[in-house]
């Protein structure tokens, strides 16, 4: 088989996760037990995460309560939930730089701190979207 018949066929090339190339119902129900995974290393490792989460708990209910439309709960609650995306997106980036050296580096802290830059705007976000809906 040429190497194109090969790449379409599934097989990894050199480098590449031998995981890829997976597809149909088989890969969906592998990918939900990795989110799952994820979900829990995030709560079991990370300290932020499970403050976001708890903090999650109480506001997502608040969000339902005191939304005025389906629009208003809409944001209210999307909000929140953006910043557990961008703290998990944040932890695998730290993990990942972690895993690569251990060592103090320009690049590696530049990772981090712009990781962490949009845990920040996240949150500034809550507190917009959280003012203009109930206050503005």
């Amino acid at each position: 088989m040429s190497d194109i018949g090969t790449e379409i066929a599934g097989t990894a090339e050199q480098g590449e996760s031998p995981h890829k190339g997976k597809t149909g119902l088989r890969r969906v129900w592998n990918a939900f037990f990795y989110s799952v995974d994820g979900f829990g290393a995030a709560l079991k490792h990370e300290d932020a995460f499970r403050q976001e989460s708890l903090l999650a708990l109480m506001l997502i209910p608040a969000a339902l309560y005191f939304g005025d439309s389906g629009l208003e709960r809409a944001l209210l609650v999307a909000s929140i939930v953006l910043v557990l995306i961008v703290e998990l997106i944040n932890s695998a980036i730290e993990a990942t730089v972690d895993r690569i050296s251990l060592e103090n580096h320009k690049l590696a802290k530049r990772a981090k701190d712009i990781g962490s830059a949009s845990v920040l705007l996240s949150l500034i976000n809550v507190f917009a979207v959280w003012g203009l809906v109930l206050f503005g």
